[in-house]
C-alpha cells in the first residue's frame, strides 16, 4: 500500500473506531462486536507502525498510553474554575434561592440540576474540535497538565464530532469531572491488597493518583470515566442561551452528559430532584454526595455573577453526611497477611448511616501525624454506603493524653522487628517470617497450585490447624501425623491419606516452585523461574551477591534487596534447615533443551484453558526454550488465549501481537 492509500486508509479507520468508542463508552449502544472493534483497532495500529509518520496525536491508539519523562506542569486555566458554596438543608437550600430571586426581580427562573460526584474537576480544551489540553481544577487559576492520562480515557473525545472543521468552535474549554465507578475501585483495591500495596482510601483518591502517574498505560487499565457538566470558553461559535442547551450540544459534539441531570421548571422540582436522589443515592454506581443547582438562563447567570470564590448563580446541595462524632477509646496495631502494620481506632459505639461503629481505620502512620490524634480524642467519623468508616478530624483533643501516638518498635502479634522497607513510601512492617497474623496467608500461597500444589491443604484445613496449634511455621506441615488430622472437622481416613500424600508429593517439587511458594516480598512466579535456573540450588541464590543478582535479566535492585533481606533473617534461616531435614528439593533441573524451537519467544496466557492448566502450558512452553511474561507488551511474541480471555487479549489487539487460541498453541508445541 503507497502512503497516499495509507494515509486515507488511517482516517477513515480512526474516525470508524473513534465513532465506536462513542457508541460504547458515551452512548451504552455498541453497534459491532468486540471482535469486530479489536480487528479494527488491529489494522490501525499495523498501518500506523508501516507509516509512523501519519500517526496523528488524535489517534485511537493513544488511548492505549505511554510512559512522560517529568512529572505534570503547571498550566493556567484560560477561565477561572470556581468552587461552590455548600447548602446543606432544604432550608438553606430555599435561602440560597430567595437571594437568587432577589438579584432577578420579576424574572422566571428555571434551574438545572445534576448529581455531584465525588471526582476529580478537570479542564478540556479543544481547539478547532482537536483535544490540545487536560488539566486538573489546581486552585481554580493554575492546574496540572495530565493531558496524556486523560487521552486514555475512552468516555473524552480526541476529536469533536462534526461533519466539518468549520462546525468546530475555534477554542472551546469544557469542565467535565472524573470518577471512577465503585466496582471498578473495588477491583482495584482487591488487586492492590493481593500485591501487597497501600490501598486507596476512596474512589476519588484512586481517581486523582491515576491522573498524576507518569506511566499512561498503568491509567488507561483504571478504567476512569467522566460527564461533562459546563464549559470555560467557547470561542468561533454563538453560546448557548441556556445550561441546558449547552448539555445538549455537548452530547452532540460526542461528550458525555449524566443522563440524570434534570431541567427544573420550578424551585418545588429542584427540592423533590434532591429528596429522590438522596433516597436512591446508594444504588447509584458511582460515589455521589450531593446535587448541585444551577439557574439555566446564561444571561441570568451573568447578572448574578460571582464572588471571589463561588458563582452566586450555583450552589451544591450535599446531602445529610453520614457521620458522627465518637471518643477514640485505644488506637490498636492490626497486622496484615504481608506483615504491614494498619492502625486502627477503637471507638466508643456510635450510630453511623444505620449501623453501629466501633472501629474504624486509620490507615497508616502517616495518616495518623496528619490528624494529629490519640488515645481520648473526640473524632468525627465517616461511612458512605457499605464502605469502612474512615476517620475524618479531630473535634477535640484529650486532655488526658498529651503524648503523640509512637510508631511501635516491634510487632504487637510476634514481637519481631519492624522495618520501613526502601520500596515503600508509608508502610510499615513486621519481617518475622513466623508472625501468626501472617502465617495463615502464608500457608495459603505455599501450599497453592502454582506454588508447592498440595492439593487438600486449602484455607479451612490451615485454620483449623492454626487454631490447634499444630502449625507454627511453613516447615511445619512436614511434620504433620495423621492422628493431628483427624483430629480435625470432617478428617476421616481416606482424606487424611490423601492430603499426607499431597504433602510428600510436594517435596519433590523444582526449586523454582519452592521459590515462589516462600512468598518473598517482590519475587513472583517468573522471577523464581529464572532465578532457579540461573543458580540452579537454593544454596547459590543465598549466597549469591548484589551485583550477581542485579545483573540477571529481570531481577534488578529491588528484587535483590528483597532476596538478601529475606535470606539473611534467622528465622528464615531456621526455615530453610528444617525443609531441608525433612528432605524438600532445593535443586532445579536445569532446562537442557533437545528442541529450542521457542527460545527467546515470549508468551503470555489468559482465559481458561481446556486440556491443561496454565501452569502445565507455561511448563511446555519454558521446556521448548520459551519464556513465559506476566502482561503484554510490544515485545510479546505470543497471546494464547483460552476461554473468556481478559484485558490481556484486548491490548494484544490493540498492539497487533499474534494471538494463538488453545488449538494453534496445540499444534505449534507438538
Amino acid at each position: 500500500m503507497d502512503k497516499t492509500r495509507a494515509q486515507k486508509e488511517i482516517i477513515r479507520l480512526s474516525e470508524e473506531i473513534e465513532l465506536h468508542n462513542h457508541r460504547y463508552y458515551v452512548l451504552s449502544q455498541p453497534t459491532i462486536s468486540d471482535k469486530e472493534y479489536d480487528e479494527l483497532l488491529r489494522c490501525l495500529i499495523e498501518l500506523e507502525k508501516q507509516f509512523p509518520e501519519l500517526r496523528s496525536a488524535q489517534s485511537p491508539t493513544v488511548r492505549v498510553g505511554a510512559k512522560i519523562d517529568e512529572a505534570a506542569r503547571a498550566v493556567a486555566h484560560k477561565a477561572k474554575m470556581y468552587s461552590l458554596d455548600n447548602t446543606y438543608s432544604a432550608q438553606e437550600l430555599c435561602e440560597w434561592e430567595e437571594r437568587v430571586k432577589k438579584n432577578l426581580p420579576g424574572e422566571h427562573i428555571e434551574y438545572v440540576a445534576e448529581l455531584k460526584i465525588d471526582g476529580v474537576s478537570a479542564a478540556l480544551t479543544y481547539e478547532n474540535g482537536i483535544f490540545t489540553l487536560g488539566a486538573t481544577r489546581g486552585d481554580g487559576l493554575t492546574g496540572e497538565d495530565v493531558t496524556h492520562n486523560i487521552k486514555t480515557i475512552r468516555s473524552i473525545p480526541l476529536k469533536l464530532f462534526g461533519e466539518k472543521d468549520k462546525d468546530f468552535p475555534s477554542v472551546f474549554e469544557v469542565r467535565t469531572e472524573i470518577y471512577m465507578n465503585l466496582e471498578d475501585f473495588k477491583i482495584l483495591n482487591q488487586e492492590r491488597k493481593k500485591q501487597g500495596e497501600e490501598l486507596f482510601a476512596n474512589p476519588r483518591n484512586a481517581t486523582s493518583g491515576s491522573l498524576k502517574l507518569l506511566d499512561s498505560t498503568m491509567t488507561a487499565k483504571r478504567k476512569l470515566s467522566s460527564f461533562v457538566h459546563s464549559f470555560g470558553i467557547l470561542r468561533g461559535e454563538e453560546t448557548p442561551e441556556t445550561h441546558w442547551d449547552f448539555l445538549s450540544s455537548a452530547k452532540r459534539y460526542g461528550f458525555r452528559v449524566n443522563e440524570e441531570n434534570r431541567l427544573c421548571r420550578t424551585f418545588q422540582d429542584v427540592l423533590d430532584y434532591c429528596k429522590k436522589y438522596q433516597e436512591k443515592r446508594s444504588s447509584i454506581p458511582y460515589e455521589v454526595d450531593g446535587v448541585v443547582i444551577k439557574v439555566n438562563s446564561l444571561e441570568q447567570q451573568r447578572k448574578l455573577g460571582a464572588t471571589l470564590k463561588s458563582p452566586r448563580w450555583a450552589v451544591a446541595y450535599k446531602f445529610p453526611a453520614h457521620q458522627a462524632t465518637t471518643k477514640v477509646l485505644d488506637i490498636v496495631i492490626q497486622v496484615g497477611r504481608t506483615g504491614v502494620l494498619t492502625p486502627v481506632a477503637c471507638l466508643e459505639p456510635v450510630a453511623c448511616a444505620g449501623v453501629m461503629i466501633s472501629r474504624a481505620t486509620l490507615h497508616n502512620f502517616d495518616e495518623i501525624k496528619r490528624l494529629g490524634i490519640k488515645k481520648g480524642d473526640r473524632i468525627l467519623l465517616e461511612r458512605a454506603g457499605d464502605v469502612i468508616p474512615k476517620v475524618i478530624k479531630v473535634v477535640e483533643h484529650s486532655k488526658e493524653t498529651s503524648r503523640a501516638f509512637q510508631v511501635p518498635k516491634k510487632c504487637p502479634e510476634c514481637g519481631g522487628d519492624i522495618v520501613k522497607e526502601k520500596t515503600e513510601d508509608v508502610a510499615y512492617r513486621c519481617v518475622n517470617i513466623d508472625c501468626p497474623k501472617q502465617l495463615e496467608r502464608r500457608l495459603v500461597h505455599f501450599a497453592s497450585r502454582t506454588a508447592m500444589d498440595i492439593e487438600g491443604l486449602g484455607e479451612v484445613v490451615i485454620a483449623q490447624l492454626l487454631e490447634k496449634g499444630r502449625v507454627k511455621n511453613l516447615a511445619d506441615i512436614y511434620f504433620l501425623e495423621k492422628k493431628d488430622l483427624l483430629d480435625l472437622e470432617l478428617f476421616k481416613d481416606k482424606k487424611a491419606d490423601n492430603l499426607l500424600a499431597a504433602i510428600q508429593n510436594s517435596k519433590k517439587n523444582s526449586l523454582s516452585r519452592l521459590l515462589y511458594a516462600l512468598g518473598i516480598s517482590n519475587i513472583g512466579e517468573k522471577a523464581a523461574y529464572t532465578l532457579a535456573q540461573k543458580f540452579l540450588s537454593l544454596e547459590n541464590i543465598i549466597n549469591a551477591k548484589a551485583e550477581d543478582l542485579e545483573n540477571i535479566h529481570e531481577i534488578g535492585e529491588v528484587m535483590s534487596y528483597s532476596l538478601r533481606d529475606f535470606f539473611s533473617k534467622p528465622a528464615t534461616k531456621k526455615l530453610v534447615e528444617r525443609l531441608r531435614q525433612v528432605g524438600v528439593s532445593m535443586l532445579e533441573p536445569k532446562n537442557v533443551l533437545a528442541d529450542n524451537r521457542l527460545e527467546g519467544k515470549k508468551f503470555v496466557f489468559t482465559g481458561e484453558m481446556s486440556e491443561f492448566s496454565r501452569s502445565e502450558a507455561g511448563e511446555l512452553v519454558k521446556n521448548l526454550g520459551g519464556e513465559i511474561v506476566s502482561s503484554v507488551s510490544k515485545n510479546t511474541d505470543f497471546v494464547v488465549a483460552g476461554k473468556s480471555p481478559g484485558s490481556k487479549f484486548d491490548t494484544a489487539v490493540k498492539l497487533g501481537v499474534k494471538i494463538l487460541n488453545e488449538q494453534e498453541f496445540k499444534e505449534m508445541i507438538q
